[in-house]
């Protein structure tokens, strides 16, 4: 199989968490006398990792946030996070099943906006951690998505676990917005977009598919040419 590595997005992709991370965000900047609808959410701030939207937020708002000001606030807004996602799945259906699949037959990897201890949480609550040869999270990178630098980071890291030089070119990443389908594509990878949470009409990829559910292993290795 030309396919040697697949790279996951987490939230939208994996994890049914986009809602919660809105909830997160509204919660927290109620507090601070800013009102954030859903639609602002999806429409502007989603691509973000959270000092990103933070930032964002704030410069659409008036709210001059200082550094230490934006870190309380992700600070803030991983605590209620963490309490929404308390004693729940917030898995997509099918995804567990997919991320076996997709491990038992080559590595995979996660490249995400979301904070490390987001993911590991989850991830080790479904008993899913062992699956992926590497994690990237927000606190990784330098520059998050779409920018390529989180893809590029788990090639980086993908590539210690092959005797031979790994190609992004052979590889394919699996994301649910034109954020990350931006970054996967600027890094060199093959790109399936997930209609989880943006139409397909919204998402330009080598593949489109319903959900993790759906996907064909055999469809994603079509999407690499061969050696």
């Amino acid at each position: 199989m030309a396919l040697r590595a697949i790279v996951f997005d987490f939230d939208g992709v994996i994890a049914n968490s986009e809602p919660l991370h809105f909830r997160g965000y509204r919660d927290v900047l109620a507090d601070e006398g800013v009102a954030l609808s859903e639609a602002d959410y999806y429409a502007r701030y989603l691509g973000f990792d959270d000092v990103g939207a933070f930032q964002a937020i704030g410069a659409q708002h008036g709210a001059a946030w200082t550094g230490p000001q934006i870190m309380d606030l992700v600070a803030r807004k991983a605590v209620r996070l963490e309490a929404l996602e308390r004693d729940v799945s917030v898995l997509f259906p099918g995804a567990a099943d997919a991320i076996r699949r997709a491990s038992a037959l080559m590595p995979i990897a996660i490249a995400s906006g979301a904070r490390g201890e987001e993911i590991r949480r989850v991830l080790a609550r479904e008993q899913l951690i062992s699956c992926f040869t590497a994690i990237v999270a927000a606190e990784d990178t330098l520059v998050s998505k779409p920018a390529p630098d989180p893809y590029l980071r788990a090639l980086a890291l993908l590539a210690s676990s092959f005797g031979d030089p790994l190609l992004a070119s052979e590889c394919v990443a699996i994301e649910d917005s034109h954020w990350g389908l931006e970054s996967a594509r600027a890094a060199g990878l093959r790109t399936v977009a997930v209609t989880n949470t943006y139409p397909s009409d919204e998402l330009r990829a080598d593949l489109t598919i319903a959900s993790l559910e759906a996907m064909d292993l055999d469809r994603l290795a079509q999407l690499v040419p061969n050696r």
